[in-house]
């Protein structure tokens, strides 16, 4: 019978998982954030104690992941409304390298040993710092990389043409909210940007997504469509 009952327990425990999983959405199997790991190996280790419940405790396990569901819903709905909320829990992007430059503070900061920043690199098939104009550590923990201009494949140095330094766009809207301080950065104030929004059609700043400005001052926005796209061409 207590075999019997643990396959129950068991399959009862997946359907459970399955469940909250498709509830939380699709982030908790997308490169996780700090938080999103943690409460992903929370709820796994509840389902697993719910599943080897032999007594008629089963019930508290499968509580408590729900209350655990609840609460990643929660949070990632405020963090949606929220810059500031969602800058809190996921964290934000740090400069770890830029311009031939190591910003030891910021290293400090994100817990990165050199060691490790310069084998990442080596992975990502950089074995020589000077062929990287940037490094960035994302708030998922992964390293982006932005090469130089002039050492990408197929690179201009091969075909002995100049190439101007490459800078990473600038987020200037998100969400509908204007990011002050990277507007300032790129040399621009609300006045052009209100502007560059009207030249584009857009009426209201609270329409748009996401809105960048790159190194040659165009500004790209993308701005939230109220629907959902059904289609998949990755099936």
């Amino acid at each position: 019978m207590e075999i019997f009952k643990i396959i129950l327990l068991s399959l009862g425990s997946i359907t459970t998982l399955f469940i909250l999983t498709k509830i939380i959405g699709n982030r908790e199997m997308a490169q996780l954030t700090m938080f999103d790991y943690i409460n992903s190996i929370t709820i796994g280790s509840i389902a697993a104690e719910m599943a080897t419940s032999l007594e008629d405790n089963f019930l508290e396990p499968l509580i408590a992941m729900i209350v655990y569901a609840i609460i990643i819903c929660i949070i990632s709905y405020l963090t949606g409304k929220s810059l500031k909320l969602r800058r809190f829990i996921t964290g934000k992007s740090i400069v770890l390298y830029e311009n031939g430059e190591i910003y030891r503070d910021n290293f400090k900061k994100s817990k990165l040993d050199i060691t490790e920043f310069l084998t990442e690199c080596r992975a990502n098939g950089y074995f020589n710092l000077a062929d990287l104009q940037s490094v960035i550590l994302e708030p998922n923990g992964k390293l982006s990389f932005l090469p130089q201009s002039s050492k990408r494949p197929l690179n201009a140095t091969d075909m002995n043409i100049q190439v101007p330094s490459e800078k990473p766009v600038v987020n200037v809207v998100l969400d509908g909210v204007v990011l002050q301080n990277n507007l300032k950065s790129t040399g621009n104030n609300e006045i052009w940007l209100n502007n560059e929004i009207k030249n584009q059609g857009i009426k209201d700043i609270k329409e748009i997504f996401l809105a960048t400005c790159d190194v040659d001052n165009n500004l790209s926005i993308y701005v939230k469509v109220p629907k959902y796209n059904k289609n998949s061409i990755f099936i």
